[in-house]
């Protein structure tokens, strides 16, 4: 009596046979795990040249409209961050590193002393 491989069910709830299911799914993603498409998958080098909004943020502070309105040349915002502490630098709105403020060639720039997990900014991990 020959053996008939087992059905499994789809998510359409439809009987497929099992040997017939695996090779579709072979088909559909090769052992690189990465889904085929019929045509190459470029790699990562076609984002390299995709430019990106980096910020570095030394504090922040909340303050209400009254306060704002009153600023003025001179006027002084204490941040919540202490003198010392590493600024954040930001890329799309999320901490990808941390450094400390320097000057270089008379511009303000920032030395990496930390690559963070890219914390969402507001996510309370100051």
């Amino acid at each position: 009596m020959s053996e008939q491989p087992e059905l499994e069910t789809t998510p359409d709830e439809e009987p497929v046979r099992a040997d017939s299911a695996r090779a579709a799914e072979a088909t559909a993603q090769p052992e690189s795990g990465r889904p085929t498409s019929g045509a190459a998958t470029p790699g990562l080098d076609v984002l390299l040249d995709v430019p990106l909004r980096v910020t570095v943020e030394i504090g922040s502070a909340r303050m209400l409209v009254q306060e704002v309105l009153q600023l003025g040349p001179g006027s002084v915002i204490e941040l919540d961050r202490m003198a010392g502490e590493p600024a954040d630098l930001l890329v799309n709105g999320r901490v990808v590193a941390r450094g400390e403020v320097v000057v270089s060639d008379d511009r303000l720039s920032i030395r990496v002393v930390e690559i963070t997990g890219g914390d969402s900014i507001g996510d309370g991990s100051h």
